[in-house]
């Protein structure tokens, strides 16, 4: 059974940074999908970033348009740890964060595994 432990996040003024960090215990591959969601009060979730591997170019990141620029997202294979460095923030950067490893397959064969979320709150 794959457990997520988030920490990292806290109170922050804008235009400050906090790195949230993602360790998983349990077997998890090299090539699982690796990211962090945020829930934002009355608004739907999003994935705010996520870091995969592909056979062409290696591990690559993606992120949303709001926090491109801003926020790095980065793992450790060997501690099956994952990273979001958070700078730069603003308020509407506040929200649960979520730390998500799936195993990249769609539909039936999918895995998720979910940690408990970690709350950042940046003040203006």
């Amino acid at each position: 059974q794959v457990q997520l432990v988030e920490s990292g996040g806290g109170l922050v003024q804008a235009g400050g940074s906090l790195r949230l960090s993602c360790a998983a215990s349990g077997s998890i591959s090299s090539f699982y999908v690796m990211g962090w969601y945020r829930q934002a009060p009355g608004k739907q979730g999003e994935l705010v970033a996520s870091i995969g591997f592909r056979d062409s170019i290696g591990f690559s990141a993606n992120y949303v348009d709001s926090v491109k620029g801003r926020f790095s997202i980065s793992r450790d294979n060997a501690r099956n740890a994952v990273y979001l460095q958070m700078n730069t923030l603003k308020p509407e950067d506040t929200g649960l964060y979520y730390c998500n490893v799936n195993n990249g397959a769609i539909g039936a064969t999918r895995r998720d595994y979910w940690g408990q979320g970690t709350q950042v709150t940046v003040s203006s």
